[in-house]
C-alpha cells in the first residue's frame, strides 16, 4: 500500500485506473480489507444475475444498466445525500480492454453531491496499490480528466496493452 485513505471524511468517489483484468476485483477486496473500510462500487447489470449475483451485491455493488438513460448520477449523489458515510468506487475506462475516452458520471456525480475524488492505481508491476490526493470537481471537466489521465499514466495495470496510454 502506498498512501493513506482520507482522513475525517466521510464520503468520496474512489477512481481506479488503469482497469485492466478480473483480477483487479480481487485486488480491490484485498486492498479493502487491508484498510478496514468498506466502499460500495458500480458494476454492469450482468453482473448481478444469477449465480453471482446476491455474492457482488453482498461485496457493496450496484448494478448499472448501460446503454439506456438510467439517470445513474441522479440516482448516485441522492445516495450520497443520504448516507452519513459512503464511498463509491468506479472505474472511469468502464471497461478492461482499452478505451481512450473515459465514462464521465464520476465527475458529474462529485459535482452534483459536492463530494472529493480520491484517485487509486492498481500498479501490477510493483504489485502495489497506490491512494493518490483528494480532487475536488471545481475545475472543468476536461481538466479533471487530464489531471487523473496524467496521475494514472504512471502505473502499470495487469494487461498494460490494455491500459492508460500516454497522450498524443
Amino acid at each position: 500500500m502506498e498512501g493513506q485513505l482520507p482522513k475525517n471524511q466521510k464520503k468520496y468517489i474512489l477512481i481506479v485506473a488503469p482497469h485492466t483484468s478480473n483480477w483487479d476485483f480481487l485486488v480491490g477486496l484485498g486492498a479493502r480489507a487491508v484498510l478496514h473500510f468498506d466502499p460500495k462500487y458500480a458494476g454492469k447489470k450482468e453482473l448481478f444475475v444469477w449465480p453471482f449475483g446476491w455474492l457482488f451485491r453482498r461485496l457493496g455493488g450496484f448494478p448499472v444498466v448501460r446503454n439506456e438513460s438510467s439517470n445513474f448520477v441522479q440516482s448516485m449523489a441522492d445516495v450520497f445525500r443520504e448516507k452519513e458515510n459512503f464511498i463509491l468506487t468506479i472505474t472511469p475506462e468502464g471497461t478492461r480492454s482499452y478505451s481512450a475516452n473515459w465514462k464521465t458520471g464520476f465527475y458529474y456525480i462529485a459535482k452534483e453531491a459536492n463530494v472529493p475524488i480520491l484517485p487509486v492505481a492498481f500498479d501490477y508491476p510493483t504489485k502495489t496499490v497506490v491512494l493518490g490526493e483528494l480532487i475536488y470537481a471545481t475545475k472543468e471537466l476536461d481538466m479533471i480528466l487530464k489531471d487523473l489521465h496524467t496521475w494514472h499514466q504512471q502505473y502499470q495495470g495487469k494487461n498494460p496493452a490494455d491500459g492508460i496510454r500516454p497522450e498524443l
